[in-house]
């Protein structure tokens, strides 16, 4: 399975606020580093979307928020993807990078379920890649009067019909030997 990458979306320093961090945020990024980890060591490409937002906004470039997670930091020659719409896709140079590795295939992890997870991941599917969604490692708040839980729940009923589902305990990356 060399033609595949774990894409991790929007783990940014500012989605853990004190007064208001994602849901289970600390489990989500023990998740994360635990996957990163094993990827790194099949030689698995880790993919980081970074989202970008304007002046005086949470994400804002350039600032401490905008970095990604400390405990999931990239390692250097990983590839940063700079976005500024849900879609991970729209206006960035995720397709072409992909391209250039081969891939066909993305395990997705990262927050927000409900915005940024669920656009890239039907976009992703809408490109013809093989996708599968870590259901218990993206995460969002709770809104509109459903919990963070039942949010993630709905969306993951959805990634249904477009993605396949994996716990993260089930997520076996392969050994990906170098050219």
């Amino acid at each position: 399975m060399n033609n595949t990458a774990f894409l991790v979306i929007d783990v940014q320093a500012g989605m853990f606020p004190e007064a208001d961090p994602v849901y289970q945020g600390e489990l989500l990024l023990e998740k994360i580093q635990s996957l990163i980890h094993q990827a790194r060591t099949c030689n698995v490409p880790v993919l980081y979307v970074q989202h970008n937002e304007g002046p005086g906004e949470q994400l804002e470039s350039g600032t401490a928020d905008w970095e990604i997670h400390p405990a999931i930091a990239p390692e250097s020659g990983e590839t940063i993807i700079q976005k500024y719409k849900p879609d991970s896709f729209h206006e960035t140079d995720l397709q072409e990078v992909l391209g250039q590795k081969g891939i066909k295939s993305l395990i997705i992890a990262g927050i927000q379920t409900d915005m940024c997870v669920e656009a890239t991941t039907k976009r992703a599917s809408e490109l013809g890649y093989e996708v599968t969604v870590v259901q218990d490692a993206h995460s969002t708040w709770s809104q509109g009067g459903l919990s963070a839980k039942d949010i993630i729940d709905q969306y993951n009923e959805q990634f249904h019909s477009y993605a396949r589902l994996a716990a993260a305990s089930d997520i076996m990356f392969h050994p990906v030997l170098n050219d």
